[in-house]
């Protein structure tokens, strides 16, 4: 082989050297680029995951919260709800409903001398506030017309409790008296002259009392 044969050759291999050179930096900083890449993606996924478990871990703390709360009040109720209702601490011969005591009379009298039986008894001529006691009023009375608290100056006027409340009209009265009863038709109206048994409503002892003073005679 003759010496610019050898040159020649010498030349192509340092060309070709220098290439495998120059492509091993190129896919080296590939490489770099690729794993910096790498890197990015695998730090925001990790963020996402720790943002994530932090949401996790605040909601589970709130729930946590909220369930103690939950169980200490519920562990106040029972002192509440253990306590015996205060209709059963009506008196001998009374007859508890919701928070009251009513005593329905076996004597007979006019609406007056009634009203004084029950101012003497610490209570009062019946009252009712709602339906329910109305009803359970006209369920015990048996077949007898009783007294209750209501009272006219007359026709003209409206309807008063014996607390001194006026009467809401939830059940329109019967008849042209003055004083109200309670008939086997609901409440009906008349003389107070006329004798008749008669109903004491009161609040039991652990309830706050609406007995006063006797009204005037109508």
């Amino acid at each position: 082989m003759s010496a610019a044969n050898v040159e020649e050759s010498s030349m192509g291999m340092l060309q070709r050297t220098d290439l495998t050179a120059a492509d091993c930096l190129q896919e080296g900083e590939m490489g770099k680029k690729i794993q910096g890449k790498c890197l990015r993606i695998i730090s925001t996924e990790s963020r996402a995951k720790l943002y994530c478990c932090y949401g996790v871990i605040m909601v589970l703390t709130i729930a946590v919260t909220a369930l103690s709360v939950a169980l200490s009040m519920r562990n106040k109720n029972p002192v509440m709800e253990n306590r015996e209702p205060c209709y059963t601490a009506c008196p001998s011969g009374w007859i508890g409903f919701g928070s009251k005591c009513f005593y329905f009379s076996e004597d007979m009298g006019n609406w007056t001398f009634s009203l004084s039986s029950c101012i003497a008894s610490s209570s009062h001529l019946a009252l009712f506030d709602s339906l329910e006691e109305l009803n359970f009023l006209k369920r015990y009375k048996g077949a007898s017309d009783h007294w209750i608290g209501l009272h006219r100056a007359s026709t003209q006027h409206p309807w008063i409790w014996t607390d001194h409340t006026e009467y809401n009209n939830l059940v329109l009265t019967r008849g042209g008296g003055e004083c109200g009863f309670l008939s086997d038709n609901g409440i009906s109206s008349g003389r107070s002259y006329t004798h008749r048994k008669w109903i004491c409503s009161k609040f039991a002892s652990s309830c706050k009392s609406r007995v006063g003073s006797v009204p005037k005679p109508v």
